[in-house]
């Protein structure tokens, strides 16, 4: 009865992790809302016809590559407004964890919730078993739940809501100028 059971677990396991509907470069992106850092309903609506949209997922806010990355888009923030990009980072994080991550790294843009993964599923970006970790911000110590861990992809989506890059193999420290480099090839869609 155990060997059959541990076969059985382990193919639940990986079909958490399955990318069923993964959007690809052409695709119209799906609206969404979710909570941002502030608890605030935040609408990717808001944004067509006005801005392009970088969206990140990312799998855990305050962690190595996670900080890396975040920091990396804040520190191009001014490149990102020149070329009229708005930059959105997703987690399966709570909003009150983003908030203190957002404080702690002095990050510049908005981050969004998705603690049951709803809209890492609506880009097929693959979303497994969420998570706790504890960090220390100030000398006091916080225990950051998450929903679920995403991998770690990035789109970019035009101002008409067609999805015009796709990063499904991101490097974190070098997603933002990797996307940066992609908006001067092409001219800025």
């Amino acid at each position: 009865m155990i060997k059959l059971i541990s076969p059985l677990l382990a193919l639940a396991a990986s079909l958490s992790w399955t990318n069923l509907a993964a959007l690809e470069v052409g695709d119209k992106v799906p609206e969404f809302k979710a909570l941002d850092e502030k608890g605030k309903t935040w609408s990717s609506k808001s944004f067509h016809g006005k801005k392009l949209l970088l969206i990140y997922f990312y799998p855990a806010a305050m962690t190595g590559g996670c900080t890396k990355q975040a920091c990396a888009f804040r520190d191009d923030q001014a490149k990102w407004k020149s070329n009229n990009v708005e930059v959105v980072g997703i987690s399966g994080d709570q909003p009150e964890n983003l908030a203190l991550f957002k404080e702690a790294e002095n990050l510049t843009f908005t981050l969004l919730a998705d603690p049951q993964g709803k809209v890492a599923k609506s880009f097929g970006v693959p979303a497994g078993k969420g998570g706790s970790i504890d960090r220390f911000v100030q000398g006091e110590k916080f225990t950051l739940n998450r929903g679920v861990t995403t991998k770690r992809w990035t789109f970019l989506v035009s101002k008409e809501g067609k999805l015009i890059y796709k990063n499904d193999k991101v490097q974190a420290a070098r997603d933002s100028s990797n996307v940066l480099d992609f908006l001067k090839k092409t001219g800025n869609p």
